[in-house]
């Protein structure tokens, strides 16, 4: 048992139940960069350990009816095949240095756009704000709203992210979430994490299987993973009602870059000068955007009635309060 391994999993756990991050834009990355673990060997144990995990968010949701699975329906349809044609790739590419090379690079670059991702989410909650406070939004349907499903849209969707992660397995909770929010705005937070939740599990266990029979699956690595994420996502989850968890998830935007530049094999000097560059843009763009949306550049001298135990920032349903069952206050409110 790899003890220090644990203790980094808790950490990593903690962070995914107080963000809703995917386990496996975290979890990867530290297995590569901090304890050596090879990108290929890093990627299967991270998806077995998903596939186990997945499933007790998914039947929580699927209890309070906040899944549309008519939409996980098209959701699997193209990420079955895909996630586990991922991995056939992988080990047709071999298992040599090229392969893991190629797998640290694609894990790259799906940090990146897990890191971009967090922005669009976080905008797109601000304008759906400013839509709401000025009376432009559509009024709250009573019931469940009526969705106009397109399927090959939504096929695509799930055959690109698919891909991604079983090949990185990042995506099952970052990027396919991403897709859903711009294709079906409608969407309420509840069943947009409740949809996304319980189509990564066909997908995840297609990666997983994929990565077992030609990954390079380690099930001692696999424990130590579990025994210190599931205790961590949970504890994540339940401080995550009181944590400023959009702050959090724009310093986890930097983690994620800092990560992905490591992967390419970028000098620590060099991603120091990226990421000053980033958050000295950063800061004077998201407060212009609030300005251009109505709101004080500074969140702090926002004054608005808020809703008990709402924070400021409202955030979506996070996926690792999902996956244990505990979802916040705010998160309950529509």
């Amino acid at each position: 048992m790899h003890w220090t391994l644990v203790l980094a999993s808790l950490g990593v756990g903690i962070v995914v139940g107080l963000t809703g991050m995917g386990g496996g834009a975290l979890m990867t990355p530290m297995l590569v960069l901090f304890f050596g673990v090879a990108p290929l060997t890093a990627v299967s144990n991270d998806l077995v350990a998903s596939a186990i995990m997945k499933p007790v968010g998914s039947a929580v949701h699927l209890k309070r009816g906040t899944v549309r699975l008519d939409l996980v329906k098209w959701l699997a349809l193209g990420s079955v095949p895909t996630a586990f044609l991922g991995v056939v790739i992988a080990k047709w590419l071999g298992n040599g240095s090229d392969v893991q090379a190629l797998v640290q690079k694609a894990l790259g670059v799906a940090l990146i756009i897990a890191a971009t991702g967090l922005f669009v989410r976080a905008y797109m909650r601000l304008a759906e704000r400013a839509r709401k406070r000025d009376g432009r939004a559509a009024p709250l349907p009573q019931g469940r709203p009526s969705l106009l499903v397109r399927p090959l849209p939504t096929v695509v969707i799930g055959a690109v992210g698919g891909l991604v992660v079983g090949l990185t397995s990042v995506g099952s909770g970052s990027l396919i979430i991403i897709a859903l929010m711009m294709l079906y705005p409608r969407l309420k937070a509840s069943e947009l994490v409740g949809t996304d939740l319980v189509q990564a599990v066909p997908l995840v266990a297609a990666a997983a299987l994929g990565h077992i029979l030609y990954g390079d699956f380690k099930p001692a690595l696999t424990a130590s993973l579990l025994l210190g994420c599931m205790p961590g996502t949970y504890i994540g989850a339940r401080m995550s009602a009181s944590m400023p968890g959009g702050i959090i998830r724009r310093a986890l935007a930097f983690i994620l870059l800092a990560s992905a530049l490591k992967l390419f094999g970028v000098s620590s000097k060099d991603t120091a000068i990226v990421l000053i560059t980033m958050l000295a843009l950063a800061v004077p763009i998201w407060m212009v955007l609030r300005r251009r949306h109505g709101f004080p550049a500074l969140v702090r001298n926002e004054h608005r009635t808020e809703t008990p135990g709402e924070p400021a920032e409202v955030e979506a349903v996070p996926d690792g309060a999902a996956e244990v069952g505990a979802v916040p206050p705010a998160a309950r409110m529509e």
